[in-house]
């Protein structure tokens, strides 16, 4: 069985960071891509940041240059490092990869920026 299990987030003002962890199983991790999602209050699911199994990252422009996707193939662990928050972060963030055709979603995670 597959299971992605998230940790951090929480509350944080402005300016301030925040580090997402989601270690997985199941998988043969370090072949996968993997992606960090985001669901703002009343909003779509979006993409925010993926890396590939090369380390290649790849960030949605709202993100860019703020946050940074990195893994650790040796604890099959995708990280979200979050810096200079804004209230727009507001949302809940899912970690996420695809084996076999399938979506598997981490159990998602709160981040509140509070101005």
């Amino acid at each position: 069985q597959v299971h992605l299990v998230q940790s951090g987030g929480g509350l944080v003002q402005t300016g301030g960071s925040l580090r997402l962890s989601c270690r997985t199983s199941g998988i043969n991790f370090k072949i996968h891509p993997m992606d960090w999602y985001r669901q703002g209050p009343g909003n779509e699911r979006e993409l925010v940041a993926t890396i590939t199994s090369s380390g290649h990252t790849d960030y949605s422009e709202s993100v860019k240059g703020r946050f940074t996707i990195s893994r650790d193939n040796t604890r099959a662990t995708v990280y979200l490092q979050m810096n200079n928050l804004k209230a727009e972060d507001t949302a809940v963030y899912f970690c996420h990869c695809t084996r076999a055709g399938y979506d598997y979603w981490g159990q998602g995670s709160q981040v509140f920026v509070s101005a």
